[in-house]
């Protein structure tokens, strides 16, 4: 070998050991870039790529680490945030620093969330690149080791059409030193930006919801847009629309409180500021509720709302004579008219006065208990009594025992030969039951303008809430009170005749086909055990009430006193029997039967909350139709408009699904779809197209209406 040959061989593995020991140099460099990252492990599932990461590279006693869950969600996918809203779970996250440094927090910093409506509910959510702050506060730990071991454990909930639990473990390790930014310090800087900033404004609200802004000269330029989302869920109707108005220089806001709130005198959570040029402007934002309403123009305001609302609640009282269960007790009054005669004034209006009575404290004592009802936290609603067996029963027997009545098996307080006022007096008291019962057999039906009247009666002030009932007692009654109180109507009463026993026991069928119809609705209420004792009632009612005709009969009419009070006291007696059957109905499960839900026409599909969401999320259009078996007007609307081939073809050419919601028994689901749309008793109709915002149908329905709106 020349000696050329010799340096060339020498210099080739010289350079082969050198590049060796280049390569080795950076093969033991590497993995302290690896281990000491700022992006921890992957925790990936079907629907998040889920990563920790920090705001530096290393980490240091003199300053907090900012740490955060980064959640990478697929398209359609949303979590939740501090208050989730009406639905969800909120992100939760325990970090902890071990090592050189020592650290604990589960305190997320939260960045202003998404408002997601979801037909009735509203979601606080985030979509898309979610980046969750938390800032760690770090003192002296192990002085031998010198980096930080950050370890997180997270759980978290995704939602789409359906709802995934997800959770992780995450570890990274940062070295002890100077921080200096890490690559993923651009995320929490945009996170910052979309952080609320406390807010330098001052906020009160009154106890009816309006929350007041001050102290920032606003104008209707500056505030275009506001909303409200509170930080603990369950205290106002996070759903229903926030109706803003810039006053003074001031923000005036109106939330829906719901009766959990009641008590607190105080409210926090992020107030969002919208320009007219589309700046956002988020602030965490205290609020303290006073103790009475200011007198401001939003007073005028609400006093002007509840004018509105006392004008629907006189037309929907007065459109209820026209139900097919009041009209009978009207007529029955309207015949007591012409029997006193057209010159007996004093007794007609004595009469009228005293049957108003009736019907506006019945309708004020049900008010007040409907409101007292809500307060103590239950979902009380028009013509929740109807859900009870035992009413229904009640109100069976009552109602059979006044077509014997009608009919002639025995007669109430029997008046005496004579004319006149003095002959009159005895019935007064009659006229208030009367009165009573018309208030009692309305309650399960519904007219036009009355949801809008009651739901806002439940939603305000108690005094505020009862004058809206006084005045649908006032509607009910005015018929009545317009017949006796215009001479003109009076006088145009036919003269009392036979015709009037006739009429009177005319009467009494559609009162006993209003018995077929509860018996029917206390079938679907508590089964055949609940006919039974029902039936059983009737029976004993019937027998009581003819030994009660017998004994006026045979020995008041004859004068006679010999075995009067022993007929009586049997006919007591089987009456108390008939009521001992009562406490046996209240003993029944209360479970609705399956004979309405199976009974369901073809294509009309029963109402869960789930499946309205699910069939929402699939774009699809869904009529909602909530009714119950004790509804008449909710059972007229289903044979006249709804149950018919000409709208079951309509819904099939547009592809709606029809969802029925019963609620004859109380179902909190459908109370809680109820309320969120503004009602507190059915019927209520929603059409929730497939693109759009929904529509409520009135209370009374045609097949035009209906096809009106699908076009629409």
């Amino acid at each position: 070998m020349s000696a050329l040959s010799f340096l060339s061989e020498k210099i080739r593995v010289l350079s082969r050991v050198t590049s060796v020991f280049f390569v080795l140099c950076l093969t033991m460099m590497v993995p302290v870039h690896v281990a000491l990252a700022a992006q921890s492990n992957t925790v990936q599932t079907d629907h998040t790529v889920a990563t920790l990461i920090t705001a530096s590279d290393a980490a240091d006693e003199q300053s907090p680490l900012h740490v955060a869950l980064r959640l990478q969600l697929s398209p359609g996918w949303h979590t939740y945030w501090l208050n989730p809203g009406d639905a969800g779970e909120a992100v939760t996250t325990e970090v902890t620093a071990q090592g050189a440094l020592q650290g604990k927090t589960s305190t997320i910093i939260w960045p202003v969330p998404l408002r997601i409506p979801d037909s009735s509910l509203m979601s606080y959510a985030y979509t898309g690149d979610v980046v969750l702050p938390l800032s760690l506060t770090l003192r002296k730990g192990d002085a031998v080791q010198n980096r930080v071991e950050v370890k997180a454990h997270a759980d978290w909930l995704v939602c789409a059409s359906l709802c995934v639990p997800e959770s992780g473990d995450f570890t990274l390790t940062l070295p002890v030193g100077t921080p200096a930014p890490s690559a993923q310090a651009p995320l929490f800087e945009a996170a910052a930006q979309n952080t609320p900033v406390p807010s330098p404004f001052t906020a009160t609200m009154t106890p009816q919801g309006l929350l007041k802004i001050s102290g920032g000269q606003f104008s209707e330029r500056s505030v275009k847009e506001a909303w409200f989302m509170p930080d603990q869920p369950g205290l106002i109707n996070q759903p229903a629309e926030q109706k803003l108005r810039v006053e003074n220089g001031d923000v005036l806001l109106q939330l829906t409180l719901l009766p959990e709130f009641k008590g607190h005198r105080s409210l926090s959570g992020v107030l969002v500021l919208k320009d007219a040029d589309g700046a956002q402007r988020a602030l965490t934002q205290a609020i303290t509720v006073s103790e009475a309403p200011a007198v401001t123009p939003s007073a005028v305001a609400a006093h002007t709302g509840l004018l509105k609302e006392i004008a629907f609640a006189l037309l929907g009282g007065l459109i209820l004579n026209l139900m097919p269960c009041v009209f009978p007790v009207l007529a029955m009054k309207a015949l007591s008219v012409a029997k006193m005669g057209h010159g007996q004034r004093h007794a007609q209006i004595g009469s009228a006065a005293c049957y108003a009575a009736g019907v506006m404290v019945s309708f004020l004592a049900l008010g007040g208990l409907i409101m007292s009802l809500r307060v103590a936290g239950s979902a009380a609603g028009w013509g929740f009594q109807f859900q009870s067996t035992v009413f229904v029963t009640a109100m069976t027997w009552l109602l059979f025992v006044m077509s014997l009545n009608l009919l002639g098996v025995f007669e109430f307080m029997p008046v005496s030969a004579g004319s006149g006022l003095n002959a009159h007096k005895h019935g007064y008291m009659h006229d208030v039951l009367t009165g009573v019962l018309a208030t009692v057999v309305a309650s399960p039906c519904t007219a036009p303008f009355m949801g809008v009247a009651i739901a806002g009666a439940l939603s305000g002030p108690p005094l505020a809430g009862l004058s809206v009932f006084a005045a649908m007692g006032l509607g009910l009654a005015a018929p009545y009170l317009l017949l006796v109180l215009v001479p003109g109507l009076a006088s145009k009463m036919p003269k009392p005749g036979p015709w009037m026993q006739y009429l009177r026991q005319f009467l009494a069928f559609p009162l006993l086909a209003t018995c077929v119809w509860l018996v029917w609705v206390a079938t679907l209420q508590g089964g055949a055990q609940s006919v039974l004792m029902l039936a059983s009632g009737l029976v004993m009612l019937a027998f009581s009430a003819w030994l009660y005709g017998v004994a006026q009969v045979r020995f008041i009419q004859r004068g006679m006193t010999h075995g009067l009070y022993g007929v009586y006291g049997l006919a007591i007696v089987v009456f108390v029997g008939a009521l001992s059957l009562l406490p046996i109905l209240a003993q029944s499960n209360g479970n609705v039967s399956q004979a309405r839900a199976s009974g369901l026409p073809e294509g009309v599909e029963a109402f869960t909350q789930a499946r309205f969401d699910e069939l929402k999320a699939q774009g699809k259009p869904v009529f909602v139709d909530m009714s119950a078996a004790w509804c008449i007007t909710c059972l007229v609307n289903e044979r006249i408009a709804l149950d018919i081939p000409a709208t079951r073809a309509a819904f099939a050419k547009y592809g709606v699904t029809v969802l029925r919601g019963d609620w004859t028994n109380h179902n909190p689901a459908i109370s809680a779809f109820l309320s969120a749309h503004g009602r507190d008793g059915v019927p209520l109709y929603v059409y929730s197209p497939a693109h759009g915002p929904e529509v409520t149908l009135p209370q009374i329905l045609t097949p035009a209406l209906i096809l009106k709106t699908l076009e629409q």
